[in-house]
């Protein structure tokens, strides 16, 4: 699970690392990352932790997912995520990716999307905001839902049911 905790989507942050955090004790081998311009593994942390606000806080407190400034740059992170874990993502894996792909007109690295999904056994996009925004300004979530297995509008519990519905 790779979630973006930027700024512009900081309340759904804190709902994409508490669903992280349940997942992580539903799952045997869910591995967890953060990013906003950079990324990190926070797997170690969220099992580390007795609670999500014990985690959130030294995410925060480590600058975890940051690489220089903290805007958004989804191109980066999904590059650094490929380089470093992608030789680890098989045929069973499922990739999900947790973020408003606002991307802040940076390099979109939307082919690495692709390779991601060539890769797994699917990729799904959870995206907070409302489609009526989507592939508005800087957001190009058209363009890395081609390289997708679908692409969901993830906002609350009731959406939350309706995609893990479709999982099923």
């Amino acid at each position: 699970m790779l979630a973006d905790i930027s700024g512009s989507v900081a309340t759904f942050a804190a709902f994409a690392l508490q669903l992280t955090y349940a997942l992580r004790s539903e799952f045997s081998r869910v591995r967890s990352f953060v990013f906003m311009d950079g990324l990190d593994e926070v797997t170690s942390i969220l099992a580390e932790s007795d609670t999500i606000m014990g985690a959130s806080q030294r995410i925060n407190e480590e600058g975890l997912g940051v690489w220089l400034n903290g805007h958004s740059d989804y191109g980066n992170a999904l590059d650094t995520f490929w380089q470093r874990f992608g030789e680890q993502i098989n045929s069973r894996s499922i990739v999900l990716i947790l973020g408003d792909a606002r991307t802040n007109y940076h390099a979109t690295r939307a082919g690495i999307v692709g390779d991601i999904r060539r890769r797994a056994a699917d990729v799904f996009w959870l995206n907070p905001e409302s489609k009526t925004m989507w592939d508005t300004g800087d957001s190009i979530i058209g363009r890395y839902g081609e390289h997708c297995s679908g692409v969901f509008e993830f906002r609350n519990l009731k959406q939350l049911g309706a995609f893990v519905e479709q999982l099923a």
